[in-house]
């Protein structure tokens, strides 16, 4: 989905960048910029511009970097600065925005924008798996529950939610004849499709890869921007052993670990309120080693919202209701990590 965005203009010192002396590394097999970066404790998303500007010369294709070569590493603190542009046309009327965003289906194209709280925010919505393969897969009654289908529902409901708070919002993946869906069963397909509209491959890493691509070229037009990463799952376990949501980061990314924090105390405070007779045990754990965690530009978190197998986390993902909360307790906890200022 493509919104009106505010644009940032970056600027560095150039005598200054080039008079100090700058830390260096050699690059192994596999790393790409973020990896070198969080190996050496320095946020990618303040660090990224200067590496780029000290190593023009180092780099191949798409900013890619060449194992056994040396590159200078920033200084902590010298990030670019960000400047930003007034809008040249501005929302005059007192009257709430309405945008039209046809993904969501003719019952929630209607986005009616409530508030600022997120103007100026960038969020890249993953929903796991997906065309060809549907992820897990669990049964409820005689019929046959796909991972990809309820994830895409709790994200595509999220997207909404943050559109509706003014945060710019790009929906990875899409599938253009489904939208917010209000049954208890969710049809399976495979007709879902990149969000520059290449078919979702069938091979695993292949499809990771592509979406990340997605991800850090539309990460380099919002540079200097807040910009963070959902990835949505559901996941597969005994059918006996009822989770809660959970939440994993990059070990080395401040901005992930705050993110998923915030989040989790979200729902953590909404179990104690409309559960109160039972504790909330979901949790929020590094695993830097997941893909999308690993190469993704913005800072990245990666949601698991249940067991698909389990009678009672069912419960979470069937009922069209708790597919809405989810996605509302997820726009709470991005709300205050926005606020927090990371």
């Amino acid at each position: 989905m493509r919104r009106y965005i505010l644009f940032f203009i970056l600027f560095l010192n150039v005598s200054t960048l080039f008079s100090q002396s700058y830390p260096k590394v050699v690059a192994k097999n596999g790393d790409g910029i973020f990896v070198l970066l969080r190996r050496h404790g320095l946020d990618p998303s303040q660090h990224l511009q200067p590496f780029l500007d000290l190593n023009q010369k180092n780099l191949g294709q798409g900013n890619s970097i060449y194992a056994g070569k040396t590159y200078l590493l920033p200084i902590s603190g010298s990030a670019v600065e960000a400047v930003e542009i007034k809008p040249v046309e501005k929302i005059a009327s007192p009257s709430p925005a309405v945008l039209v965003e046809p993904l969501f289906g003719k019952n929630y194209a209607r986005v009616e924008i409530k508030d600022r709280q997120l103007q100026g925010a960038v969020y890249y919505l993953v929903a796991g798996h997906s065309g060809p393969d549907p992820g897990a897969i669990g049964k409820y009654g005689s019929y046959l529950l796909s991972e990809d289908e309820y994830a895409y529902d709790v994200t595509i409901r999220l997207a909404r939610r943050l559109m509706e708070h003014s945060a710019t919002v790009y929906m990875i993946v899409q599938d253009e004849d489904d939208g917010i869906r209000d049954e208890n069963i969710l049809k399976m397909d495979t007709d879902e499709v990149s969000y520059f509209g290449k078919p979702i491959p069938y091979d695993h890493k292949q499809r990771l890869r592509n979406r990340v691509a997605d991800v850090n070229k539309l990460y380099q037009k919002h540079i200097g921007a807040h910009q963070r990463m959902l990835s949505i799952h559901i996941d597969s376990r005994s059918k006996g052993q009822n989770i809660d949501v959970f939440f994993y980061h990059h070990e080395n990314s401040a901005p992930g670990l705050a993110l998923a924090q915030r989040i989790h105390e979200v729902f953590t405070s909404k179990y104690n309120q409309y559960q109160p007779n039972r504790d909330y045990f979901g949790t929020v754990t590094p695993r830097s080693s997941l893909y999308v965690i690993k190469y993704s530009n913005p800072p990245t978190v990666f949601v698991e919202l249940g067991n698909i197998k389990n009678d009672k986390d069912q419960r979470r993902f069937v009922i069209p209701n708790n597919r809405q909360a989810l996605a509302n307790w997820l726009c709470d906890g991005i709300i205050d990590d926005f606020k927090a200022g990371n």
